[in-house]
């Protein structure tokens, strides 16, 4: 049985495959963790029990909770090769957390995947299918028998997922349609994306996908722009707002807002900030509460002490690390 939870931002999505070795594929924003832990008991897993974490790729929103789970329970954690490697590495560039300036506490991969893997549950097996774009080592699960497919950020019943061309590359578009496409060759009833509620026609949504992406080849000011409302909302929830002093200061500071600034749109950060600012709200991607620029999306913020406390690869370590 594969049990899928929808979730309020930030965190993402859930998968848990109820069989003989239960699998949860991605765990959450981090401080959502004990939101997590409750939804698997009351799916009737005891955590301990859990098998194996699969992430579909090393954002925050969908690995936030791996540290909690296998430092408490010792928990197994896959997810590509690639990813893996940075992140055992505590590489400054993992989870891409300091350009998005999104926190990640430590956490390590047990199991380097590979396009064409396969991950045995007891009853069922969900196969592993590269889908770069959205991420380099961005990975969709595929169980046969039912034609169940967990596509993570890919794309969502009514959106895709940001293409970030400055960490993934300038080809990022182009793997993500032929991603799509490749998605599209399989016999799918029900797909579970990491965003929005599951999708029961999932080629409409591929279509609908693919013809988004290749309108951005020729358009690519449109992805960048699609791109940076979704990090800055994101940005919006995790400090449940922000006023617009706090605002004029904050985005030149990241490194996502001062690469599209220059290179998106050939401006200087500064000059930048109002121009995204009166998008947000053109949109209504965001609105004015008092004197706090919020997220319009339903959201559950951290706590201010949690993001306080909490960390980025570049001060992870090597050393002395254990589950």
């Amino acid at each position: 049985m594969v049990l899928f939870f929808e979730r309020m931002f930030p965190s993402a999505n859930m998968a848990l495959i109820k069989d003989e070795f239960p699998v949860l594929v991605d765990t959450g924003f981090g401080s959502d963790w004990a939101e997590t832990e409750r939804l698997i008991r009351e799916a009737g897993i005891s955590p301990e029990t859990l098998q194996l974490i699969v992430n579909t790729h090393y954002h925050s929103d969908h690995v936030g909770g791996n540290h909690q789970l296998q430092k408490k329970y010792g928990t197994k954690i896959a997810a590509h090769k690639w990813e893996a490697d940075l992140i055992n590495a505590c590489h400054p560039e993992a989870c891409c957390a300091e350009w998005l300036d999104q926190p990640v506490e430590q956490y390590r991969i047990d199991r380097r995947l590979s396009d064409g893997d396969e991950i045995h549950t007891g009853r069922r097996i969900l196969q592993v299918v590269h889908t770069p774009g959205h991420t380099l080592g961005h990975i969709s699960l595929y169980e046969p028998e039912e034609k169940i497919l967990i596509c993570g950020d890919l794309f969502h019943k009514n959106d895709i997922g940001w293409i970030n061309i400055f960490r993934e590359g300038v080809a990022a578009v182009q793997q993500s349609i032929e991603s799509l496409e490749r998605l599209a060759s399989l016999p799918i009833r029900h797909a579970f994306s990491g965003h929005g509620p599951a999708l029961d026609n999932p080629l409409v949504a591929i279509d609908h996908a693919r013809n988004r992406l290749e309108k951005w080849l020729h358009a690519p000011e449109k992805m960048a722009w699609h791109a940076c409302k979704r990090i800055f909302a994101y940005t919006l929830m995790m400090y449940d707002g922000l006023s617009k002093d706090e605002i004029n200061t904050y985005l030149p500071s990241c490194g996502w807002f001062r690469d599209f600034a220059r290179y998106s749109f050939q401006l200087q950060p500064d000059e930048f900030v109002p121009i995204l600012l009166d998008e947000m709200l053109r949109s209504k991607a965001a609105s004015w509460r008092g004197d706090d620029l919020i997220a319009t999306t339903t959201y559950q913020p951290p706590t201010r002490e949690w993001m306080e406390r909490s960390s980025k690869p570049r001060v992870w370590t090597t050393e002395g690390y254990h589950s």
